[in-house]
């Protein structure tokens, strides 16, 4: 069956990445972009995608109930994949409101468009149809240092207003499949990186600040664990789900690095630096890097106040998804890590345009 989705925050950074890799791989079926074009959506991000007949791109609001309701009918939509959200911790902290508004309310407003759609549908079509929901693994609060990693069964307890804005939309995600039947499905990730993240999130604001010769700021003590997940190990996940996942369940979705803040910053220094080592004409790019002049950017790195409720460390047992599924992260962080550097080196055109928001 060649389906027809419809990915909300599609111009961003998880969610480029997905119509990227989906329309590559399944050459029969058509995506269709709903993304709002916050400061962290980027059309630019789909320019490789954009002549392609089975794309379309919709400038548009998930909270927009008439829009949604239009689109699920004219494009006959049997998929959608909900990767829309504000994600920042940090704007959380400063101003969470709009963090409400577009994951609580926002997704609300998504699932009511997608209910009545679904109840008007043949019997048929009412069986493959699908409400895939991306979320985080912040929704499970912060864990000991030898605590046992999250699971499925783990009690929600975030401590953000971004990680409470995800939990409520889980919730009612989950109650639109318990009270009307609606299919759905949830995912639960850790840390993602990799190609198209806006610079503002901790793997690519060292890597562009390091090349920049901007300070590299850490949080605290420096000793904050996260799983880091590659984005394309996350989309073989969602992939996963998508294909065979069972209607009402949540998978967790890990990338088997846990790393502490401080070390992972090092690790970015450390092949940022033996970069420019091996490549002269980086030190004619990026001048203002210590790098350029021997030296290591190591030195750029400042302790900083602690972020307001901080959790001190995140790491996810997806023991679910692989034994269900079959799912595998295949990027070690090494190798990750090796990768991004050398796209956002490759890529400075993209980014560059978006430090003023960053």
């Amino acid at each position: 069956m060649s389906r027809r989705l419809l990915v909300t925050g599609g111009a961003g950074f998880i969610g480029a990445n997905f119509v990227h890799r989906w329309l590559k791989t399944r050459p029969s079926e058509r995506v269709v972009v709903l993304d709002k074009l916050t400061y962290a959506g980027n059309l630019s991000s789909l320019a490789p995608v954009s002549t392609d007949a089975r794309y379309r791109f919709v400038h548009g609001d998930i909270s927009d109930h008439a829009l949604t309701a239009e689109l699920l009918s004219a494009e006959s939509i049997d998929t959608i994949v909900h990767f829309a959200a504000e994600s920042h911790v940090d704007r959380s902290i400063d101003g969470p409101t709009i963090f409400l508004q577009t994951n609580v309310l926002g997704t609300h407003a998504l699932l009511e468009s997608a209910r009545e759609y679904w109840a008007r549908l043949s019997e048929t079509a009412r069986g493959t149809f699908r409400f895939h929901h991306i979320s985080t693994d912040e929704v499970y609060g912060s864990l000991g240092f030898d605590d046992p990693a999250f699971n499925e069964r783990t009690p929600y307890a975030p401590n953000s207003p971004y990680a409470a804005s995800k939990a409520s939309s889980d919730h009612l995600v989950r109650a639109y499949f318990r009270t009307y039947g609606l299919p759905v499905t949830i995912t639960n990730c850790s840390n993602n990186y990799g190609p198209f993240q806006f610079p503002e999130k901790l793997i690519p604001l060292m890597i562009v600040n390091a090349l920049e010769g901007r300070s590299l700021p850490v949080y605290g003590d420096g000793l904050n664990r996260r799983d880091w997940l590659h984005v394309n190990d996350h989309l073989t996940g969602i992939e996963a789900v998508l294909d065979r996942g069972r209607v009402g369940e949540s998978y967790l979705i890990g990338g088997g690095s846990e790393v502490a803040n401080n070390d992972l910053v090092r690790a970015l220094c450390e092949r940022i630096d033996a970069r420019f080592k091996s490549d002269p004409a980086l030190r004619q790019r990026f001048g203002d890097s210590p790098a350029a002049r021997g030296d290591s950017c190591t030195s750029l790195i400042t302790s900083v106040p602690d972020r307001l409720g901080h959790d001190r460390r995140y790491a996810i047992d997806d023991e679910k998804i692989r034994s269900e599924l079959g799912y595998c992260a295949v990027h070690s962080i090494e190798a990750g890590l090796d990768e991004t550097i050398d796209w956002y080196l490759a890529n400075e055109s993209w980014w560059r345009p978006l430090l003023r928001h960053a």
